[in-house]
């Protein structure tokens, strides 16, 4: 992985992605070089300079995407709108929960992102999903082709949102595949966690039931096939989707995009300062996602979280991959997840070394190319259960 701040694993992370998000070089130096001395000082010192650093870049765009809408350049605006709203959430997601701006932030990455959909005339729209006495929030991007698409709800890990999914290009890669993508921000994550204070859980199958209850009921408007509705999951997402395969028979496909099979152990791993965290402020991060008032609480909401016991009732085609160099998920945990999920169909691990590329969390250092693999994994898929159902 480019390594921008070297001694920073999550700061570069955040700038690789931002990268493979379509940020353009200068403008992600721009963002990083004056924090570059303060990178040295560990992941949690310095993330407040570091937003102020990515704004001013995005603030610039904002001023020069104003301007081109002023000018009726619409294709211009919507293009650098995306780049305001994608550093924008970049830098968002290094700060503390406690951080008062953060709120804020995170909503101006969702304002800029809206813009550059509407003058982009891209396909997709805000939905929100019955929840409870709440809702999940979620964008939809229509597949191309004629009548009823498959479609693929796509969920986060432990600290992206929704907004990343649509930077990821995956559901662009997957519309060209004649796939529709439902991204949502469950329980724990995005919209769901900072604006309408939704905490994680670990029995994911019940968000599934409540998204498939809606696409069933939606699916004319949406124009989707009730019949091809499968899930993805990357990071976290790698215990999430699996999960709700397992115990959602409705779902026909599932993808864990990085696996997750004992997040559980994981954490008491990373209390031994074992491995990468995937953000700073680790601690304060994950009891805000799960509403964990100390330690002892956290565990107490998080021993549910493995997939042992759980991925031999896997009886849908299941696809893992995993980068070999993963520094936060061992890849031995999607060796793990792939041998006990005997009963699925079609089960298939593809690992990611070099000279490949995709060696790092999620594939994040090589990300287009490896959801690519998988865009085309699941159309061939969806293909198989359902001839002529994906044109």
């Amino acid at each position: 992985m480019f390594m921008y701040f070297p001694t920073n694993y999550v700061w570069s992370m955040a700038a690789v992605s931002a990268l493979n998000c379509g940020g353009y070089i200068d403008e992600v130096d721009r963002a990083c070089k004056p924090v570059l001395l303060a990178s040295q000082n560990g992941d949690d010192a310095g993330t407040e300079e570091l937003y102020a650093a990515w704004a001013a870049v995005a603030d610039r765009l904002v001023a020069k995407a104003q301007d081109d809408e002023a000018r009726g350049r619409r294709i211009a605006a919507g293009e650098t709108y995306y780049r305001a709203s994608l550093y924008t959430s970049q830098a968002e997601r290094l700060q503390s929960p406690k951080w008062e701006g953060r709120n804020a932030a995170y909503q101006k990455s969702i304002e800029l992102l809206l813009k550059h959909i509407e003058l982009s005339d891209a396909p997709c729209t805000t939905v929100e999903v019955p929840f409870g006495t709440s809702s999940l929030p979620g964008y939809f991007y229509r597949g191309q082709g004629e009548g009823p698409r498959p479609i693929i709800i796509q969920w986060n890990g432990l600290d992206s949102t929704k907004e990343m999914m649509y930077y990821s290009q995956f559901p662009q890669q997957l519309a060209e595949r004649g796939v529709s993508t439902l991204m949502v921000d469950t329980p724990g994550s995005g919209e769901s966690l900072r604006l309408r204070g939704l905490t994680a859980r670990h029995d994911t199958e019940v968000w599934a039931a409540a998204i498939v209850d809606w696409l069933e009921h939606s699916a004319e408007t949406l124009g989707i096939d009730p019949e091809q509705i499968g899930i993805v999951g990357w990071s976290l997402g790698g215990y999430y989707a699996p999960r709700a395969l397992a115990f959602e028979d409705r779902l026909k496909l599932g993808v864990a995009w990085g696996a997750n099979h004992n997040w559980f152990e994981v954490q008491e791993a990373r209390r031994r300062r074992e491995g990468e965290n995937p953000v700073p402020h680790y601690w304060d991060h994950v009891f805000w996602v799960w509403g964990a008032t100390d330690m002892d609480d956290f565990i107490e909401k998080t021993k549910g979280m493995h997939l042992n016991g759980v991925a031999d009732k896997i009886t849908a085609p299941l696809l893992i991959t995993h980068g070999v160099g993963d520094r936060q998920i061992n890849v031995s945990y999607a060796h793990q997840t792939y041998d006990q999920a005997v009963n699925s169909p079609k089960r298939e691990l593809r690992l990611f070394d070099d000279p490949e590329g995709g060696t790092e969390h999620i594939s994040i250092d090589n990300m287009p190319y490896v959801g690519a693999i998988i865009a085309d994994w699941i159309a061939e898929t969806f293909a198989e259960l359902h001839p002529g159902g994906v044109r």
